[in-house]
């Protein structure tokens, strides 16, 4: 569904220094740099993934995704989409994707919401029959009845992104790019976008790439990373290989029945001690030996034993680059 092939995309900027005599040279001789905010980036997505694209601020992500979706042009290296080159707009390939940016308003800010659905029905010339039935799903999955009749501007936020994902899927798109799609939105408004994302992905096998700061979307949704920094792939694979490649470490919380004197914990990395629970961090191929000598030594009321979190494993990857 997605071939990309060594894309680069190079911005010239301009540059000046502060001042007022900066300024003034400035406007006779101007100087400019080039920024690689893309530079080599290669992968392949096939029908049916849902991706997680991840990176720091800058790294290229919605560089990128722009270029998936026709909004800018490469400066070098390929991408293809459902067998289209995206820069060049065509109509059969803009009803078949659809991009999503929590950045970014798309609705007409004065229409309720139901109004700008119809506007999206005739710019994309869905029948009447099929946009009602994709209206009615999207209604219930994303539980936006009462918000149909309201004026887009008085939304909240978390009101207005789950508007803006039913308008961005009324054509029912095959491949879905969601740029930040829980950016400032609350627990209850992140978890609602990431089940009706999966549901939506689950029902009509659609393609996603998703971009997210928010780890709990990634985890949620995707088994398989794409981890850029950059503008450079730093890596491409399965979630949990990347926790096992780059945490050599598991945390293990132990829960206590009574106190036990400091030197219980002798030769292991105690992280902290809150009342009756204490966090070790133990080696990964320790912890299950670790694990049983505890519950044989000490008075153990109970024991978990959970990977570290998984933004501390990406700011790692992000170190090592």
């Amino acid at each position: 569904m997605i071939e990309v092939r060594d894309l680069a995309k190079h911005f010239r900027v301009h540059r000046r220094d502060p001042g007022l005599g900066a300024a003034l040279r400035s406007m006779v001789r101007r100087e400019h740099v080039v920024v690689r905010a893309v530079d080599g980036v290669s992968f392949t997505i096939q029908g049916g993934e849902v991706v997680g694209f991840l990176g720091p601020n800058g790294a290229g992500k919605t560089t990128t995704l722009k270029c998936l979706t026709g909004l800018l042009h490469p400066t070098a290296g390929t991408v293809q989409v459902i067998g289209h080159s995206p820069q060049r707009r065509e109509p059969a390939f803009l009803r078949r994707i659809s991009l999503v940016m929590g950045q970014r308003n798309s609705l007409f800010w004065d229409l309720p919401a139901a109004d700008a659905f119809e506007v999206n029905r005739s710019l994309y010339g869905i029948a009447a029959t099929p946009y009602r039935a994709a209206l009615d799903e999207l209604v219930a999955l994303l539980d936006i009845e009462p918000l149909l009749t309201k004026q887009v501007r008085v939304l909240s936020l978390g009101e207005r992104m789950r508007c803006e994902l039913a308008a961005a899927l009324l054509h029912r798109p095959d491949v879905l790019f969601l740029d930040e799609p829980t950016l400032g939105l609350d627990v209850n408004g992140q978890a609602a976008v990431r089940t009706f994302v999966r549901d939506y992905a689950s029902r009509h096998g659609a393609t996603v790439l998703l971009t997210s700061h928010y780890m709990g979307d990634v985890t949620a949704l995707a088994r398989r990373v794409l981890v850029i920094d950059g503008g450079t792939l730093r890596f491409d694979g399965d979630l949990a290989a990347l926790i096992e490649a780059h945490s050599p470490h598991r945390i293990v919380r132990v829960t206590l029945r009574t106190p036990v004197p400091a030197d219980s914990w002798a030769g292991v990395d105690v992280l902290s001690v809150d009342g009756a629970v204490v966090t070790l961090r133990v080696p990964r191929a320790e912890t299950t030996t670790l694990a049983a000598r505890l519950l044989t030594a000490l008075p153990v009321d109970d024991v978990a034993i959970e990977e570290p979190p998984v933004e501390d494993i990406i700011r790692q990857v992000f170190a090592h680059a």
